[in-house]
């Protein structure tokens, strides 16, 4: 029988286990491999689904962005509807204020030209019982041209003097009458009204009297009081039915 020595029979046992060994070895490299390999995979597969997931998010908020929008043209819309109605409401407003604008120009014309005509023909301008003084008449007149001249700030200035100088001269009612007209030529309707008032209250009579509620109801059609004008053309009626002013008032009445 053949005996290996110890030596040979060592580098045996090591030549017999050398290709396990390897065999091992390789098999952990190739499972590294594969590891790498899958998480390659799976940062690839993330980098893919959060890039579609990015997608997503853009097109929900380009969505949610088109429903905001929609709901803001809508919104636009409705504004604009109502802007429509309010502009034909104003437009009629200012319609209707042009008129009664223009009436009262036309009524302030009408009482200019019977001031300018001849002295002996405006008798109605003065009292025929007792003339003014001409000291009275002087001031009275010199406030009057200033009307005439548009400038009326300075007419009423002169008026409300020539009331204070005079306080019960015969010219005082026809000068309240034209401080009135004056703040109605400039737009201040509520002095006009209240001027108006005022010589009704302290000269019910005077033939300045029909003229001045006419004037009251011009101002308050203007500041769109049409009841309480209704109600000052009717006052005429009642109160200076042989008037001029009265005529005026039942013209006005029927087109209402």
């Amino acid at each position: 029988m053949l005996v290996l020595p110890r030596a040979a029979l060592v580098a045996l046992a090591f030549a017999a286990a050398a290709p396990a060994a390897n065999a091992g070895l390789f098999d952990d490299d190739e499972a590294r491999a594969r590891i790498e390999a899958l998480r390659r995979q799976v940062t690839a597969s993330q980098q893919a689904v959060d890039e579609r997931l990015g997608r997503i998010e853009t097109e929900v908020r380009d969505r949610r962005a088109l429903v905001d929008l929609a709901a803001q043209i809508d919104a636009l819309r409705g504004d604009l509807s109502r802007m429509r109605g309010q502009i034909e409401v104003l437009a009629n407003q200012v319609e209707n204020a042009d008129k009664r604008q223009k009436d009262l120009y036309l009524d302030i014309d009408t009482r200019l030209r019977k001031l300018e005509q001849p002295r002996e023909t405006a008798a109605v301008e003065k009292p025929a019982d007792a003339p003014a003084t001409p000291e009275e008449t002087k001031a009275y007149e010199a406030a009057l041209n200033q009307f005439k001249l548009g400038n009326y700030p300075l007419s009423i200035s002169a008026l409300q003097g020539l009331m204070v100088t005079y306080p019960n001269g015969k010219l005082a009612p026809n000068a309240q009458y034209w401080t009135g007209m004056a703040y109605a030529a400039q737009r201040d309707y509520r002095n006009a009204i209240a001027a108006q008032q005022k010589l009704l209250a302290s000269w019910p009579e005077d033939a300045k009297a029909p003229d001045a509620m006419l004037n009251i109801a011009n101002s308050q059609e203007a500041l769109g009081d049409r009841r309480g004008a209704q109600k000052s053309l009717e006052g005429i009626l009642e109160r200076y039915p042989a008037s001029q002013a009265a005529a005026t008032a039942k013209q006005r009445l029927q087109k209402r």
